[in-house]
């Protein structure tokens, strides 16, 4: 059974790690798909290839979410494709990781812009077509260290926090109309900027979690497939932790 079958989602940042997980996903269960990049066609591509094996429309955009005018464009020439927009994931995002003593205010600025300005632009464009259609789930990518903080990421867990409140804003704004608005919080998820770490972190964290080992952006993409489908119809305003049990 293809749970989204018909409808015709948007995921930001999908040509790698997470958003790559959630863009094969939704293919695989009859979405057509329309993300974004902002650096890597090559990368883009290859997602856009690997959907090709399910028949459905898989396109990729290179536009920079977090620019208010990017993002009206980009809608625009989606809801011309497409005639409907059902699904909104916005997954892009960036860290600057420093203790607050040696963190630039620039660097504190533009984590905040790029990571809470990129899911008010698109959520602000894309909340006309939902309203006409009385119905769309936004899901937005959050952290858990948006839930509890983490030293050395000030800026990103200030970013990620402020996802939520936003989110859950929006969800009472926009329920009467049948529009659903959830926040997914990863813990520690293999990527590849994870890859990097040096094995002795990577073996700490996993002994800090109750499942004692790290998840998977497969792990995330089953989350926000079934806060896309219709199986979530009742489930709004939350936020669910996919974190192994670190947020307990």
């Amino acid at each position: 059974m293809k749970l989204l079958k018909q409808k015709t989602a948007i995921v930001t940042g999908g040509s790698r790690g997470i958003g790559r997980a959630i863009v094969l996903k939704f293919a695989e269960n009859g979405a057509n798909v329309v993300f974004t990049y902002v650096s890597s066609a090559e990368k883009a591509n290859l997602v856009v290839k690997e959907c090709q094996k399910y028949n459905v429309k898989v396109k990729a955009i290179k536009s920079d979410a977090s620019d208010y005018n990017s993002a009206e464009i980009l809608i625009n020439n989606i809801l011309k494709d497409f005639n409907t927009i059902d699904v909104l994931v916005n997954n892009a995002g960036i860290t600057k990781d420093n203790l607050l003593l040696r963190m630039s205010d620039t660097d504190f600025n533009s984590v905040m812009h790029i990571n809470m300005s990129s899911v008010f632009n698109m959520t602000k464009h894309v909340q006309r077509t939902m309203l006409k259609a009385r119905d769309g789930s936004i899901i937005n990518l959050s952290s858990v260290v948006g839930v509890k903080g983490n030293a050395g990421q000030s800026n990103y867990a200030a970013s990620k926090a402020a996802i939520i409140g936003f989110s859950k804003s929006i969800a009472l704004e926009l329920g009467s109309r049948n529009i659903r608005s959830n926040v997914i919080a990863p813990g520690y998820i293999e990527t590849e900027m994870t890859n990097r770490l040096d094995t002795d972190v990577v073996n700490q964290w996993k002994e800090s979690i109750p499942l004692k080992r790290t998840g998977n952006s497969e792990n995330v993409a089953n989350v926000a497939l079934f806060l896309a489908s219709d199986l979530s119809s009742y489930i709004t305003g939350q936020v669910i932790n996919v974190c192994g049990g670190m947020v307990t």
